[in-house]
């Protein structure tokens, strides 16, 4: 169901993008530039310009992609279009970083205004898609599966949108928005991020934002995973959080995923709140979420390993029943004025949250 649902948004989305470039005055479009399989899509990247659109036809294209000019959508036709690992990796910085699409700005250039939409990736040593240095980023209806680490990676960025994507078997998480992962920091302002309508399955978590503010996470689907939503903060100025995670349905993330360098073995986690404040987690359905980890539960507020402390977050009116060891799980003894309220709820620890 889930995978026809998602071939129909796309052949939806496409038709309409088409209709209305048919139906644009030639004065205020942008080119078309058309791929076909056996074609190289950097080559019509390079030659793009703001307001143009690359349209890939149906095929397999062994290639990465770098996308730094602001304005440009990169378009397939849907799961039909699929793009994997060239057979030597050389000659382009994505390719050799590893990964499937890159949208690279810098500190002082953001690349602003870019599309990439409706196309397949599969089997990247490192992330399907990787941006960095953007403004109002839209991801909307890939596939990106079987990566090395992440399926869509997001930092440095600025009101970004990642919309009805399918992140599926990724090495580490489905979707990953941070300020940097290569510095320590205080967190990054998203300016309004949204994420949503999204299915994130079989990865080792499905969302994972990572010192970041201002942002909304809503109507994603996380099940089969390690853990369905970290939100990770630490000590660090301006602190993380600032989040609304409202909607979701988080069920039976109950993989086991051996521990890293940073953290310990992840099993049946719902929603991690980690070192964050101000945080609201409502109107969740969270069933079903079980494990022996630290952090197993329906919703868990962990210590940060850094020593931040979660403070004024709110978990209200959410449906939360069948984890273990608890529904509702406080075990940051540190934290101060987090809320619960309103939640259908079984069993919490400490007792008295339900």
């Amino acid at each position: 169901m889930a995978a026809r649902r998602f071939r129909q948004l796309v052949a939806t989305a496409v038709g309409v993008a088409a209709a209305g470039l048919a139906a644009a005055p030639p004065a205020q479009a942008g080119s078309v530039l058309l791929v076909g399989e056996g074609q190289s899509i950097q080559a019509a990247v390079d030659r793009a310009e703001a307001g143009d659109t690359v349209l890939v036809l149906p095929g397999t294209y062994r290639e990465s992609v770098r996308l730094t000019v602001s304005g440009v959508t990169l378009r397939g036709s849907g799961e039909r279009t699929v793009l994997t690992p060239a057979a030597v990796p050389a000659g382009s910085a994505c390719a050799e970083a590893g990964h499937g699409i890159c949208v690279t700005g810098t500190a002082d250039r953001a690349v602003a205004d870019v599309t990439v939409e409706s196309l397949a990736l599969s089997g990247f040593p490192k992330d399907a898609v990787a941006a960095t240095g953007t403004d109002r980023l839209s991801v909307r209806f890939v596939l990106g599966r079987e990566s090395g680490r992440y399926g869509i990676s997001v930092e440095k960025s600025t009101r970004t949108r990642l919309s009805g994507n399918r992140l599926r078997d990724n090495a580490q998480a489905g979707a990953f928005l941070a300020n940097r992962t290569d510095a320590e920091g205080g967190a990054l302002d998203t300016g309004g991020a949204m994420i949503s309508g999204n299915d994130l399955s079989g990865n080792r978590i499905g969302f994972v934002a990572r010192r970041v503010r201002d942002l909304t996470v809503e109507n994603n689907t996380m099940t089969g995973n390690c853990a369905g939503v970290f939100v990770v903060g630490d000590e660090g100025t301006p602190r993380a959080g600032a989040l609304r995670i409202r909607l979701n349905k988080v069920v039976a993330n109950n993989r086991f995923c051996p521990a890293n360098s940073r953290l310990p073995f992840i099993q049946g986690s719902g929603i991690v709140l980690t070192g964050v404040e101000d945080t609201t987690v409502e109107l969740n359905t969270i069933t079903d979420n079980a494990g022996t980890s630290p952090m197993s539960g329906g919703v868990v507020l962990f210590p940060s390993f850094a020593g931040g402390p979660n403070s004024g977050n709110t978990v209200r009116d959410n449906t939360v029943v069948r984890n273990g060891p608890a529904d509702l799980a406080d075990r940051d003894t540190a934290g101060r004025g987090n809320a619960f309220d309103g939640n259908r709820c079984l069993l919490s620890a400490p007792a008295g949250r339900c």
